[in-house]
């Protein structure tokens, strides 16, 4: 299968033509949440970003095996070696069990993510599920001279991995920079080295989780996890591997090392991440206490926030952007955001009020004919999401004219402009003009339908009315709907109707 899409990959700092390792088939690997609070704005963006990348590579033709993980231990406080857990902190906290948080929060993250439009990963691995392969993972590494043990922990040996290989390959950092930077913190501990990093940890008293192996009852270290289920799902080697630019240094530097000191060889070929979300220009995250989590978003409930809003909203604010830009919030933003999602809905939504004519006139023609392919060069060039919404905005303009019976179109150009409007803005955007209510939206689009059919009922009582020259009843219909928040058109097509939220 010749594949015409490159990728942006932050190991080589260029762009590459996508070959995979086993075409058709493709592995993608990326990093979830740690969960012990709800869901935010910054969660949002990789898992859109690679839910993207997920439903391209589908369409495509490839056989996807999108893994992504649920981290429920090793995470400890500030991403560092030492401290407290930081699900078993939360569950102190709360006086409950640490398995209690993590699959509350982890339901939390889910809920958020089906109403984002996100589709579910192939295979979701939990972190405490391979606590064996995690072993093993140590274990090899131990046995190859890349590791230590020290009073009943295991650590990774910098110095000793880079004399064979080069530990700072992705992020660009030199070990003496390393060591610089780490030789700032107070005392060497049990390490060798400030810079080397934990891959089994022995667990103090009063720490909750814990697991026994040949070192000490204790549990493993954050970054092995990724390593250890990436391995066991995708095989030695596999296609792509993503996350969040905040991961390059240290997680995903470590998640190398560790696939060189086990195996011999790298396990990635393609590194990809996505850049942050700020806010006030500082990384949106629980550490840095300036997050709004999703749920906030979609109430309204948060100091910051002018208004609520849509799970679909976010979603194309998200894509607005390309994936490897930074984005900075803002209910400005936002509010285009909203405007402009508003604006492509409608304007597929009204495609159905177009009327056909016998041929197209040259710039309609020009338009359509070019729409497809545009959007598919734009994807192809490293998932330039936001070139494909400026393409579907001029077809839009397009369509608005033909609604007003301003240009014309023929049946073979207008069955061609409907199929890409629903291809790129639905099934590879993965925009819905349902916008969901948020953290409890099962069965939104059963709703949904259900809402649309009873608005075609009223607005058949008010045409019957109007036929029967009952001005009084077609009125006041009319004006109960305003009064609800929605807005009813009389057009020379027909009558259109939206709910202004």
């Amino acid at each position: 299968m010749e594949s015409k899409l490159v990728i942006y990959n932050t190991l080589t700092r260029q762009k590459e033509r996508f070959e995979p390792l086993h075409a058709p088939n493709v592995g993608m690997y990326v990093c979830g949440p740690t969960v012990y609070g709800d869901p935010h704005l910054g969660h949002a963006r990789p898992a859109i970003t690679f839910d993207l990348v997920f439903r391209y590579l589908k369409h495509l033709g490839y056989k996807v095996r999108y893994v992504r993980n649920i981290t429920d231990v090793g995470h400890l406080e500030h991403d560092a070696d030492e401290g407290e857990d930081k699900i078993a902190k939360k569950a102190r906290v709360e006086q409950l069990e640490p398995m209690e948080i993590a699959q509350y929060y982890t339901n939390r993250y889910h809920q958020a993510m089906d109403a984002l439009g996100c589709l579910r990963p192939s295979i979701e691995p939990h972190a405490t599920g391979h606590i064996i392969e995690q072993q093993q993972l140590v274990q090899q590494i131990l046995d190859n001279g890349f590791a230590y043990e020290s009073n009943g922990s295991i650590y990774f040996d910098i110095e000793e991995y880079n004399k064979k290989f080069r530990y700072g390959i992705l992020s660009g950092r030199s070990l003496e920079n390393i060591k610089d930077e780490s030789r700032e913190l107070a005392g060497v501990g049990e390490k060798h080295n400030q810079a080397d990093f934990a891959l089994w940890k022995k667990a103090q008293p009063e720490h909750i989780m814990r697991w026994p192996s040949p070192w000490s009852d204790g549990f493993p270290g954050w970054h092995c996890e990724c390593t250890a289920m990436g391995r066991k799902y995708l095989g030695d080697e596999f296609d792509i591997h993503g996350g969040g630019m905040d991961l390059v240094f240290p997680h995903h530097e470590c998640e190398i090392a560790q696939a060189q000191a086990s195996m011999g060889h790298p396990a990635v070929k393609y590194w990809m991440h996505n850049n942050m979300l700020t806010i006030n220009g500082q990384k949106m995250g629980k550490s840095y206490n300036n997050f709004i989590t999703l749920e906030q978003f979609f109430t309204g409930n948060h100091p910051l926030l002018e208004k609520a809003y849509g799970p679909m909203t976010i979603r194309f604010f998200v894509l607005s952007a390309h994936y490897r830009g930074t984005v900075d919030f803002s209910n400005e933003a936002l509010l285009a955001a909203e405007k402009g999602l508003e604006k492509l809905m409608n304007a597929i939504s009204d495609i159905e009020r177009i009327a056909i004519s016998s041929q197209c006139d040259p710039e309609t023609e020009r338009i359509v004919k070019s729409l497809r392919q545009k959007c598919y060069d734009a994807m192809n060039d490293d998932f330039a999401t936001p070139q494909v919404i400026s393409h579907l905005f001029e077809a839009c303009t397009t369509i608005n004219k033909l609604v007003d019976h301003k240009a014309t179109i023929c049946a073979d150009c207008l069955k061609e402009l409907k199929e890409v409007m629903h291809l790129f803005a639905f099934d590879i955007l993965g925009l819905s003009s349902v916008q969901g209510s948020g953290l409890t939206v099962n069965g939104s689009d059963a709703r949904e339908a259900a809402f649309g059919k009873v608005m075609d009922m009223v607005l058949e009582l008010r045409a019957k009315a109007k036929a029967e020259k009952d001005w009084a009843t077609s009125d006041k219909i009319r004006d109960e709907l305003a009064a609800a928040g929605f807005e009813v058109k009389d057009t020379k097509d027909g009558v259109t109707w939206k709910l202004n939220k």
